[in-house]
């Protein structure tokens, strides 16, 4: 497979969107997401394409927000959105809240070092899939899933793992699980997402073990260079340091609605 340019990464950075399992989605004007209340509710923005004006945009957005019941607006910024809402939402209030850095390599350009105590495995059976939520709730601080709830998790996890386009780790420090990340596999990338890794154990080299393990079971499935979204103050480091090259930012805002 030919080498992915930059214009291919950032193409497929600004068509990366997550649609959680019982959300529901609108792509009108720009790309809009209802959160489920396990993943703390709200709408979530990204993937501006349209003829209107920034401020009919994200009029738009509001009015949507409301109408599915929701007070929260967060929206992610993209170099490639037409027309770019920054101003606006800075304009209207909205609150910066987080940045990612946008990083890509190919995977057979990346070296991942792995201490000997620290280890990573393909989620498969349900215990896994407890271990994954119990790193996943106090990280990402959401609801814990009941028991029907794990087991739709799973079969989830195996469809996407049958399917060869995608997979869940889990990592673990001396034998005990405190890390975990997933990957999806498309067009030749591997789309690495969900890093999570529990506060005590941070440091220890359990992320760098979920990492080296999606990269060898992206690459076993075909994909060719690696696209994640990194925290430029907790993975972005990281990843830079193991070979990932930086392709620009994308920064999240807040809107909190009024109730008129």
């Amino acid at each position: 497979m030919t080498a992915h340019t930059v214009e291919d990464i950032l193409r497929a950075s600004a068509a990366w969107v997550w649609f959680p399992r019982d959300s529901e989605h609108l792509d009108e004007h720009l790309q809009l997401v209802r959160y489920p209340s396990r993943f703390g509710g709200g709408v979530r923005g990204s993937q501006v394409r349209s003829p209107l004006d920034a401020a009919s945009v994200l009029d738009h957005a509001i009015d949507r927000t409301r109408a599915w019941g929701e007070s929260v607006l967060t929206f992610w910024t993209n170099p490639s959105d037409s027309p770019d809402l920054e101003a606006e939402l800075r304009r209207r209030g909205a609150e910066h809240i987080d940045t990612v850095a946008v990083l890509a390599r190919e995977i057979d350009e990346l070296d991942v070092d792995v201490p000997a105590n620290a280890t990573a495995e393909i989620v498969r059976t349900l215990e896994q899939v407890r271990e994954v939520d119990a790193i996943n709730v106090p990280v990402w601080a959401q609801a814990a899933l009941d028991e029907d709830g794990l087991r739709v998790e799973l079969d989830d996890v195996l469809t996407a793992l049958n399917a060869g386009t995608g997979v869940r780790v889990l990592g673990r420090l001396d034998g005990r699980a405190v890390s975990t990340g997933g990957c999806t596999i498309v067009g030749g990338f591997t789309r690495l997402w969900g890093a999570a890794t529990l506060a005590e154990s941070r440091g220890g080299g359990a992320y760098r073990a979920v990492l080296a393990e999606r990269l060898r079971a992206s690459a076993e499935r075909g994909a060719t260079t690696a696209l994640v979204k990194g925290r430029v103050a907790t993975s972005a480091p990281i990843l830079k340091r193991v070979g990932f090259r930086h392709h620009g930012d994308e920064r999240a805002y807040r809107l909190t609605l009024s109730s008129t």
